[in-house]
């Protein structure tokens, strides 16, 4: 987690690491991190994930449930441990990161499609649920991004999305990153609840 806070006008960025799929190392790290701020999370966004490819008959229960562990359940634990601070202070933005995927499926990634399209109905059910505290709960679902994550998938999966996209290329984070400024913003973001933002590269047109 990369907690960012503002003391005496001077911007302050400092790293909490932890397993998102433990639900007790969540609560320290979380922990941790509001000390860091000085005693409250305002806004969460949650990237936290891992990636791998195997057609469903061959993928294995220790692929899926690593997947699932990190992808969707380790946002339901952090946000659990954040999101009541948020409702008792009446303001709160959650922004979790999904993937076009999670709308669209792809093979040999049934694991990942299904986390993250579990994050996509697990926000707008939270979201449903603090809308009226004033928390704001949404999704970015963002196309292939330049990363680390994307540069372990294979080749000829890489060339195969390529030649999907509208676009005809990879995003880079820098291109993503105004679609979480935009929702944490006040009033930018004041209006969404639920929704699902869609930096793709034109590869999901809702």
């Amino acid at each position: 987690m990369v907690v960012a806070g503002r003391r005496s006008g001077e911007g302050r960025h400092r790293g909490v690491s932890f397993d998102v799929a433990d639900d007790n190392a969540v609560a320290t790290g979380v922990a941790e991190a509001r000390d860091l701020l000085g005693g409250r999370i305002d806004i969460l966004v949650n990237s936290a994930g891992v990636l791998s490819e195997a057609p469903v008959v061959e993928m294995t229960p220790k692929m899926w449930n690593q997947t699932l562990a990190v992808d969707l359940t380790g946002v339901f634990f952090v946000c659990r441990h954040v999101v009541a601070e948020m409702i008792e202070r009446r303001w709160g933005r959650i922004i979790n990161i999904a993937s076009q995927l999670g709308i669209k499926g792809a093979p040999s990634m049934s694991h990942y499609v299904a986390a993250k399209a579990g994050v996509i109905g697990f926000t707008k059910s939270l979201a449903l649920e603090v809308a009226e505290h004033n928390v704001l709960a949404n999704v970015i679902a963002p196309g292939p991004i330049e990363t680390a994550m994307v540069a372990g998938v294979s080749e000829e999966w890489k060339k195969a999305k390529m030649r999907e996209l509208p676009l005809g290329r990879f995003g880079v984070v820098e291109e993503v990153a105004p679609s979480a400024l935009l929702l944490a913003s006040d009033p930018g973001g004041n209006l969404f609840v639920g929704q699902t933002l869609g930096p793709n590269s034109g590869d999901v047109m809702p």
